[in-house]
C-alpha cells in the first residue's frame, strides 16, 4: 500500500492534467494483451484491425514489452503533465529531446525482471537511435489507435476533471477521493492506495497532480523525476463504446423530445458536444441544434474550459429532467 501523507499546503498545489503519451503507451499495452481489457473489449475489437496493421514494427513491440501493469517503465517514454493542455505533439517533442544515456539507465531499470526480449525488439533497445525509433513508435500507435478517437477520449478526461477539481476545491480531499478508486480512501490526513508496493511518501508542500486516464488503472509516480503523480481510471469510460439501447417513452421524451430528454439526463455533469454525440450516437452539429433550443429555453448553460465548451444543466433543467 502507497501511504501519500498530505500537508495543510498540499491542497492549494495540487492540480490536474492530461497526458496523452501515457495513453498511448497503455492503450497499446491493452490492444497487445499486456495489460487488463477491463470495460475495454468493445474498444479492442474495433481497433484490432488497425493495430494488425502496425503490429510488426519492432519499435511497438518494443514499446509494448516494456509495458508493465506493475513495476517501473522508463520515464522517458511516458512524460507526465508538465502543464494543462499538453498535445501528444508537444510531448513527443519531450520524449525526443531525452539525452541518450538516460534513456538507457531508464531502459535498463525497465528490463529489470522481465524476460529476455526477442531479436528484433533487442535490437531497437540497444540501437544508438534509440529515443528516436520509440518517439516514432509511439507516434505510429498514436495515430492508427487514439488519434481517430482522441476529440472523444479528451472530453472523457475534460469532463472527469471539471467534476474531481470541483469536489477538491469546494469540499477538500475526502470529496475528491471519493468514487475515485476502489482502491484508493482518505484516512486522518493521509491518501492509501492499494498500489503493489508498501511505502510512505510526504508531499511536502508540492502538491499532488491528479491524472485521469482511460486505457489503465490506478498508478503513481512518488519517486522518480516526476511530479507527485495519482493516475486513475476516468469515470463513464465503459459507456462510450456501450451501444445505445431504446428506451420507453416517458413523461420528459414526451414534452422534450428523446434526444433532448436523453440530453438533459446526461448533463448532471458538465458534458462536451463531442463526448454526448458518441454517447447518444449522433453528429456533432445535431448535438448542437438539440443544445442551442436547450440553452434558449434556459435548461442549459455552457462555459469554457481550457480549448473545450462545457454544458450543463441550469437549476430549471434540473428540475425538469427529474420529472421521471
Amino acid at each position: 500500500m502507497y501511504r501519500i501523507v498530505v500537508g495543510p499546503g498540499d491542497l492549494a498545489a495540487s492540480r490536474f492534467g492530461i497526458a496523452p503519451l501515457i495513453e498511448v503507451h497503455s492503450a497499446l499495452g491493452v490492444v497487445a494483451g499486456r495489460m487488463p481489457v477491463g470495460p475495454l473489449g468493445p474498444w479492442v475489437e474495433r481497433v484490432r484491425p488497425a493495430y494488425r496493421e502496425v503490429a510488426g514494427d519492432p519499435a511497438l513491440r518494443a514499446l509494448a514489452f516494456l509495458r508493465r501493469p506493475h513495476g517501473y517503465m522508463a520515464d522517458f517514454v511516458v512524460p507526465p503533465p508538465a502543464r494543462p493542455n499538453l498535445t501528444v505533439a508537444d510531448q513527443l517533442v519531450t520524449v525526443r529531446s531525452t539525452p541518450l544515456d538516460q534513456a538507457r539507465r531508464e531502459i535498463a531499470r525497465n528490463l529489470e525482471g522481465l524476460p529476455e526480449p526477442e531479436a528484433a525488439v533487442r535490437e531497437v533497445l540497444d540501437a544508438p537511435d534509440v529515443v528516436e525509433r520509440l518517439a516514432a513508435g509511439l507516434e505510429r500507435a498514436w495515430r492508427a489507435l487514439l488519434e481517430p478517437d482522441w476529440a472523444v477520449l479528451r472530453s472523457i478526461l475534460e469532463r472527469d476533471i471539471v467534476h474531481r477539481a470541483g469536489r477538491l476545491a469546494a469540499y477538500g480531499w475526502a470529496a475528491a477521493l471519493d468514487g475515485l478508486s476502489r482502491q484508493v480512501r482518505w484516512r486522518d490526513g493521509v491518501i492509501e492506495a492499494d498500489i503493489h508496493a508498501d511505502a510512505t511518501y510526504r508531499l511536502g508542500g508540492a502538491g499532488l497532480t491528479f491524472v485521469p486516464v482511460v486505457f489503465s488503472e490506478l498508478g503513481a509516480a512518488l519517486e522518480q523525476d516526476w511530479p507527485n503523480t495519482l493516475m486513475y481510471r476516468a469515470r463513464g469510460v465503459a459507456a462510450l463504446w456501450e451501444s445505445r439501447e431504446p428506451r420507453d417513452e416517458d413523461a420528459l421524451a414526451k414534452l422534450v423530445g428523446r434526444t433532448r430528454a436523453d440530453l438533459l439526463r446526461l448533463l448532471a455533469e458538465p458534458a462536451t458536444t463531442t463526448w454526448l454525440s458518441a454517447r447518444l450516437r449522433m453528429s456533432v452539429g445535431g448535438i448542437g441544434d438539440h443544445l442551442a433550443v436547450l440553452r434558449g429555453c434556459g435548461l442549459v448553460t455552457r462555459e469554457r474550459s481550457g480549448r473545450s465548451v462545457l454544458y450543463r444543466r441550469t437549476a430549471v433543467g434540473d428540475v425538469l429532467a427529474g420529472t421521471d
